[in-house]
């Protein structure tokens, strides 16, 4: 990241009345500094100043690492030694804002942030989402182009699930080659790996389980991992042999409700009108008490972020947000299924970053 990413925060500090940001290790410190610190007991933590001071605490052991990460020369890098007081090091550098308005991570640890407060005593505390969110929501073009390739990868893995479904293979065994996959296609990480087969794709979060795949099984597959920082994540369905009952009458109302909501996004319109556009199709052809989550969530530096697309959410939608797309219906006890892209809102539309096959592939 480059010192104009913290001259933008420093600019939304003062336009929120907000004197400095705290952020530890995670998805802020990276956006903000470049640097993927380590989540570790000892104290890593940026001191972002509206007024431009900012400085990087860190563990002395981790300082070579902070150093080769290409931190911002507007960061001033202080290392602290094991039996220092790390957070009288912090309240060091909030000098002339101890009676000030700060903004703590919104994933530090508790423990942290309640050292941090009798470090600080007199301050008033807010969530850094209140800068961040505003920065991170709206994507630059090389952000968009990260998550493009991350979208192309993950495309590839779903290319490859049709092989791996034999019935007789276990959801652990599937996943297991799908985590391969992923990282033979470019991912670093894998952050996750969805089949759910048979009732098990009612459950939304289901993982991978003992389940032998079996003839007449729909098959949810829900995959996503990080490449070059940027997050995937993708939902296609498959059928093993021929489709349960009713399952592809529901797959199809499924297509339609999902083209929808892509359809509906552009500059201008609310998060709540993308979500409508596919709950009201699914409502319309008998499904919408068994679409049981939200239509989408924000993603970049993070699987989750703003914006959420759903119900109440009327922010309006600006050219640069990524989000997922994906409705899905879920059956207890006998299947699932979730249509799932990635959609960029464009100047005058949306992209979609996924472009693999929607239908229901039978294997």
């Amino acid at each position: 990241m480059s010192s104009e990413t913290l001259e933008r925060a420093a600019r939304q500090m003062r336009a929120q009345d907000v004197d400095a940001v705290l952020v530890g290790p995670g998805a802020d410190l990276r956006y903000l500094t470049g640097y993927h610190a380590l989540p570790l007991t000892r104290l890593t933590l940026l001191v972002a100043r509206a007024d431009g001071e900012h400085v990087l605490v860190v563990p002395r052991l981790e300082l070579p690492r902070a150093q080769a990460a290409g931190i911002p020369d507007s960061v001033r890098l202080v290392a602290t030694e094991e039996t220092e007081d790390p957070y009288a090091v912090v309240a060091g550098a909030l000098h002339g804002l101890v009676a000030g308005r700060l903004a703590a991570g919104d994933r530090l640890w508790a423990l942290f942030l309640l050292n941090l407060q009798q470090a600080v005593p007199n301050a008033s505390w807010f969530p850094a989402s209140v800068v961040t969110r505003e920065l991170r929501m709206r994507k630059a073009p090389a952000e968009i182009d990260a998550l493009r390739r991350a979208g192309q990868a993950i495309d590839r893995v779903q290319a490859r699930v049709p092989a791996l479904l034999r019935p007789g293979r276990t959801e652990v065994e599937v996943g297991r080659d799908i985590a391969d996959a992923i990282v033979a296609e470019g991912h670093q990480e894998v952050n996750f790996v969805i089949v759910g087969s048979g009732p098990n794709g009612a459950s939304p979060h289901h993982e991978t389980s003992a389940r032998v795949l079996q003839p007449g099984d729909g098959v949810v597959v829900d995959i996503g991992g990080t490449l070059d920082g940027y997050c995937s994540d993708c939902t296609r369905d498959y059928v093993v042999g021929a489709a349960p009952p009713g399952y592809a009458e529901a797959h199809t109302a499924l297509e339609v409700a999902q083209a929808a909501a892509c359809a509906a996004v552009r500059p201008g319109v609310t998060a709540e009108t993308v979500d409508a556009a596919a709950r009201d199709v699914l409502a319309d052809a008998g499904y919408g008490e068994h679409f049981i989550h939200r239509t989408g969530h924000g993603i970049g530096l993070e699987e989750h972020e703003d914006p959420y697309i759903v119900a109440g959410n009327r922010e309006v939608l600006e050219e640069g947000m990524a989000f997922s797309v994906e409705p899905g219906v879920y059956l207890p006890g006998r299947f699932g299924m979730r249509i799932e892209d990635i959609v960029v809102v464009t100047a005058d539309g949306g992209e979609r970053l996924n472009l693999g096959e929607r239908a229901a592939v039978v294997v």
